[in-house]
């Protein structure tokens, strides 16, 4: 089963048809809400705001563990996550979407393992590419079939927030490689792996990072929700398409 969670300008999916709602306990406590199932295309997928359904809860205090527990609970073998993030390099101008491919943690005091405690052994899983590949290939062909540009790679810098970045710390993270920035690629990607759920990101570019283009002086945040909405409602097109590929 596919497990889509939606961040910022994401907190539902105005194509799925819901059947039930169920709340979850986990021993990792509550995941940001109740698992939404319902139908995309023609096939049964779950989907989970990471911010809760009214967005109340800030990046650093999203329950990771508890969110990924709950899917992987529900039999979810691959996970599509949804992220706003803000455009480093060049060509992520607002409105572009991206599929990152690596990944820079810059968080910190999360919860970011299972594999913590004195009564199980020390666990390493490897983590050279965070996203999986077959994943991310099939979106990007859901996003060729669906008639929507989806650019193809990108590093992905996760920053604690839940304040944006100074025009400092953005030079910064150019200089480490970075392409985008956002706050809640991590600990999410390594639990994934830690469960062993196929995983991959769908990143929104939804303004210039702080320095870079119409956000030199400032970010217009009344902005970033205007170009959010017709860009989250190009990725619902593409998951729907994904969804039904995954069903061909």
């Amino acid at each position: 089963m596919l497990a889509i969670i939606g961040g910022s300008g994401l907190t539902q999916l105005a194509n799925l048809r819901i059947t039930h709602r169920q709340v979850m306990r986990t021993p990792y406590g509550e995941p940001s809400g109740a698992l939404t199932f319902g139908i995309l295309g023609e096939l049964e997928v779950i989907f989970l705001a990471r911010h809760g359904y009214g967005h109340t809860i800030p990046p650093h205090e999203v329950n990771y563990r508890a969110n990924l527990w709950a899917l992987n609970d529900q039999g979810v073998k691959q996970v599509v996550s949804v992220a706003s993030v803000g455009g480093i390099r060049a060509d992520l101008v607002p409105g572009t979407i991206v599929l990152p491919n690596q990944i820079i943690d810059y968080t910190h005091g999360r919860g970011f393992t299972y594999f913590d405690g004195r009564d199980r052994p020390v666990t390493h899983i490897d983590f050279t590419h965070p996203y999986t590949e077959s994943l991310r290939r099939k979106i990007l062909d859901a996003a060729v079939c669906g008639g929507e540009i989806c650019l193809d790679g990108g590093v992905y810098a996760a920053t604690q927030g839940p304040r944006l970045e100074t025009a400092a710390e953005i030079d910064r993270l150019e200089r480490d490689g970075a392409d985008m920035t956002g706050m809640t690629g991590m600990p999410e990607a390594a639990l994934a792996r830690e469960l062993g759920l196929d995983y991959a990101a769908i990143g929104v570019v939804v303004n210039y990072a702080a320095g870079r283009g119409t956000s030199r002086d400032a970010i217009n945040l009344e902005q970033v929700n205007l170009v959010a909405q017709p860009a989250m409602a190009r990725v619902r097109h593409i998951l729907e398409c994904l969804v039904q590929q995954n069903g061909a």
